[in-house]
């Protein structure tokens, strides 16, 4: 992760802009004063600055939780604060370079709020989850002209060096997301999909919560896949191809197809390796044969005036609050000019999202955007709005 190691940190006048990036404002944690988030907007992209104070050092880096999916924005950001504020550089990975020029001009790049707003596409649309060094989805991309893919990836170098191709081989039916799959799936139209590629997943056997295969996932690619669409999974680990198996199976109906050391038209570099190492890869595809429901989803993320005072609010601190379904964990508190900032984790337990609540003057907002327009994250929010009703 891009960061500078500072001996002091230095706090500027907000807000302030430099080289067209713009400081807005700062949040101090208020259980832990060695902890800070700036917020900063940059073409279009808010996210934050994290400044961590350390003993004879500070740390200067970006936000995992807002960061955002171009890498050179942070870079960008973070050499613009230390500019500003005159700090004293220690040691950086920050390179001080121009923006590659194939990434100047980026059009296939979208934020989930794309595909929030009535996202309908005019052909058959196919999704790649977790696209990693990216070969399969361009090589699909580039042999099937009349599809649009849509390749989702939470590694940030990986999706520039996607972004970069899709440049160079000047593709327009590629589309890059940078956010949970799983939660990604609740927003696409019903019956659009073709395919739905989950190729090696992380298998998370320390953390099956956390696997892309789940019961929830294939109900909603049942749900958007074409009548005769498919779902694959190809995998190298046998436990997750036994997991994926028993979970495939548990539906009351299903059509499966079973293959083990399968080629395909083009794999993955890891894939070359795994052979190498005479690993064995398995192949299970799901067929969808029934049309599914329009999805519908009805109400929205506004708040009324915030009753609760600021200090109860900042008492809400490390608190869960359970309701039918779902969740809110209340993890940080912040305090900002004129009002508090939370640090929210919320939603159903398997596929939270995580994201900020600003409450200013009364006024309460999430950022870095709204959630994710879902069943369960519409339940937590009318739960969450009436705690701050009080």
């Amino acid at each position: 992760m891009p960061h500078l190691h500072i001996s002091e940190f230095k706090e500027i006048e907000f807000p302030l802009s430099e080289d067209g990036v713009s400081f807005n404002f700062i949040a101090d944690n208020i259980n832990h004063d060695e902890e800070k988030l700036i917020s900063v907007t940059l073409d279009g992209d808010d996210f934050f600055l994290l400044v961590k104070e350390e003993d004879n050092r500070s740390l200067l880096k970006s936000d995992k939780l807002t960061r955002p999916a171009s890498i050179f924005n942070v870079h960008k950001a973070l050499l613009a604060y230390a500019k500003l504020a005159k700090l004293d550089i220690i040691s950086s990975n920050v390179p001080e370079q121009q923006k590659n020029i194939h990434l100047e001009e980026i059009s296939s790049l979208k934020k989930v709020e794309y595909f929030a707003s009535n996202f309908k596409p005019d052909k058959e649309v196919r999704i790649e989850v977790g696209f990693g060094s990216g070969r399969h989805v361009l090589h699909q991309a580039a042999q099937n002209p009349d599809i649009l893919f849509i390749g989702i990836e939470i590694h940030r170098p990986s999706i520039e060096q996607v972004l970069k191709q899709i440049t160079i081989q000047n593709l327009d039916n590629l589309l890059v997301l940078d956010y949970d799959a799983r939660l990604f799936m609740e927003l696409i139209p019903s019956n659009i999909v073709g395919k739905v590629y989950v190729h090696f997943p992380v298998p998370w056997d320390k953390k099956p919560h956390r696997r892309v295969i789940s019961t929830s996932f294939i109900k909603e690619a049942n749900r958007v896949l074409k009548v005769g669409g498919q779902l694959e999974l190809r995998t190298d680990s046998e436990n997750y191809y036994a997991y994926s198996y028993e979970t495939f199976i548990a539906f009351n109906k299903t059509i499966l197809h079973i293959n083990k050391n399968k080629d395909i038209a083009i794999s993955s570099k890891y894939e070359d390796r795994w052979k190498k190492m005479e690993k064995n890869i398995y192949d299970i595809t799901m067929i969808n044969e029934e049309e599914s429901p329009d999805l519908s989803i009805e109400g929205d993320f506004s708040f009324s005036h915030v009753e609760l005072s600021s200090q109860e609010i900042e008492l809400l601190h490390k608190q869960v609050k359970k309701f039918d379904g779902g969740f809110i964990h209340f993890e940080r508190v912040y305090k900002i000019k004129d009002g508090v900032m939370l640090r929210l984790s919320m939603g159903s337990f398997d596929r939270p999202e995580h994201l900020y609540l600003i409450i200013n003057k009364g006024v309460a907002e999430y950022f870095p955007s709204l959630p994710l327009k879902s069943y369960t994250n519409l339940s937590a929010h009318r739960f969450l709005e009436k705690m701050l009703h009080g």
